[in-house]
């Protein structure tokens, strides 16, 4: 069937495409893509959406996406490489009725495909790697770019090995500290057995001393002499010791 004999939706989409600019030369422009389909009842929306995807990739997709964190987030974890595009179904139906809302979008779209080799640039001075980026066009025709991705896998293992090295030498300090710890508690333990040794040494002495004061030593005139000089001579022996 010529493009003719298409309905009035995909001959409107026809006299729409030529008016729009041609793509690179290994990929069909909207107006050759509307000659491949052909197919009466097919939509402008669905023809404008084969178009875009040969124009950018298959990283193409028609979705409604909110502009918070959550929604890009997710959006960030279900997508992978550089090549991802998502326009809002309403976005998408303007682009489609309208040839300078598509050459208005498509400049968006580009500015981004332009960027990435600079993000690729800066996250990889940063040490980091991109896993997944894209535009997302929402509802209300704002534009937000996202990124998601991680740490090179060389530099995370050179990370986790400085880590790794520095969990070793905390507990090399710790078990040193610990080491210390026991000498120095071993040494306060000798200390206070040595000095209630010499304690109860001392207080032993004292005690015979004192009782060795309190006898009465009886004798006569002639071995009084020699008691006396053995009591002397053990008090000054006492008193060495307690010295």
């Amino acid at each position: 069937m010529s493009i003719l004999g298409v309905n009035g939706a995909l001959a409107g989409a026809y006299q729409y495409a030529n008016k729009a600019q041609k793509t690179s030369a290994n990929k069909a422009s909207f107006t050759e893509q509307l000659q491949k389909t052909g197919e009466a009842g097919i939509s402008k929306a669905d023809a404008y959406t084969e178009y875009l995807k040969q124009k950018y990739g298959a990283g193409v997709s028609i979705q409604n996406v909110g502009k918070d964190q959550s929604s890009i987030d997710r959006i960030g974890a279900g997508t992978a490489g550089t090549g991802n595009v998502v326009i809002a179904s309403n976005i998408l139906e303007q682009m489609a009725n309208d040839p300078e809302k598509a050459a208005y979008y498509e400049g968006k779209i580009q500015n981004y495909f332009n960027s990435v080799p600079r993000y690729q640039a800066e996250l990889s001075a940063m040490g980091h790697e991109i896993h997944s980026s894209g535009i997302v066009i929402h509802p209300d025709g704002t534009v937000t770019h996202y990124i998601s991705g991680d740490l090179k896998p060389e530099v995370r293992a050179k990370i986790e090995a400085k880590m790794k090295a520095e969990d070793e030498e905390k507990a090399k300090r710790k078990k040193r500290y610990q080491e210390l710890s026991q000498e120095a508690a071993e040494k306060r333990r000798m200390e206070m057995e040595t000095a209630y040794k010499r304690q109860t040494m001392e207080e032993m002495l004292a005690s015979r001393t004192a009782e060795t004061g309190r006898v009465t030593y009886v004798g006569t005139p002639e071995t009084m002499s020699s008691v006396i000089a053995a009591y002397e001579m053990s008090a000054f022996i006492t008193q060495r010791i307690l010295n």
